[in-house]
């Protein structure tokens, strides 16, 4: 399918690797221009070189702050597509989790996108064509007791971009959440290899437990793979998709028991 992407451009936040890589990838595929995000210039590079196509570049900047975002938008004025992707993620008993914790999962996962929001949207409405897309989480509606802090930020990226979208009205810019369940990135991957090692199992025994006990009502019954996430992300970036603003798609294997 042809998503008419050709000559867009696209930033998206977060994607050297996972999840945000394989949405830059995607829209590469499909003839965006596309600029590449990560806190270094090696991971930016290396990112850009994997890829492969002249129509990738890269900017290395620190998001979790109001000047790495300044310093972003001084070098990339305007895009066509904002893919809020930058976040970070742990687990923690919620007694042990300090203000400084708290602060700093909403300055980036949260602040992040507020910022670059603020920079690109009123551009997109001046043009009448854009699209703002933030990657939240099936924990934005599913919170996880091991990871309070981080559902919380998820839940206010759909607030954000829900009240973002009642700003587009009329015109053919919108405005859209995603919520991947749990998916095989990069960072998950590191994750199940320690929780695995601790408990002295293989990472495929740990994974079919994990859904046994931790995620029981995916449907999937597996972890989501970053391509999978990026196809739908991909297709809400098309002109095809106009219709869909101010929604929260998901892309959750089923874990969310939910008919709306």
């Amino acid at each position: 399918m042809d998503l008419k992407l050709s000559g867009k451009s696209a930033l998206v936040t977060g994607s050297t690797a996972g999840i945000g890589y394989a949405i830059a990838a995607a829209l590469a595929n499909e003839g965006a221009r596309v600029w590449i995000n990560g806190r270094t210039e090696a991971r930016v590079s290396e990112a850009v070189r994997q890829i492969g196509k002249s129509s990738v570049r890269g900017i290395a900047s620190d998001l979790g702050s109001a000047d790495g975002v300044r310093q972003l938008v001084a070098q990339l004025p305007e895009v066509d597509i904002l893919i809020n992707n930058v976040g970070i993620f742990e687990a923690r008993p919620f007694a042990e989790i300090s203000d400084a914790d708290w602060l700093k999962f909403f300055e980036v996962n949260v602040l992040s996108g507020v910022r670059l929001s603020r920079c690109y949207l009123p551009g997109m409405l001046k043009r009448n064509w854009g699209r703002v897309i933030f990657i939240s989480s099936e924990s934005a509606v599913n919170p996880p007791a091991e990871m309070v802090h981080y559902g919380t930020t998820k839940t206010a990226q759909l607030a954000v971009a829900r009240g973002l979208a009642e700003m587009t009205a009329g015109t053919a810019v919108t405005v859209n959440s995603v919520l991947p369940g749990p998916t095989r990135s990069e960072g998950v991957e590191e994750f199940v290899r320690k929780i695995a090692e601790s408990k002295g199992t293989d990472k495929s025994s740990f994974e079919k437990e994990f859904f046994r006990t931790m995620r029981p009502t995916s449907l999937l019954k597996r972890f989501i793979e970053c391509d999978e996430v990026a196809a739908v992300t991909a297709f809400l970036c098309s002109p095809l998709a106009a219709a869909v603003n101010g929604a929260a798609v998901r892309v959750d294997g089923g874990v969310v028991r939910s008919v709306i």
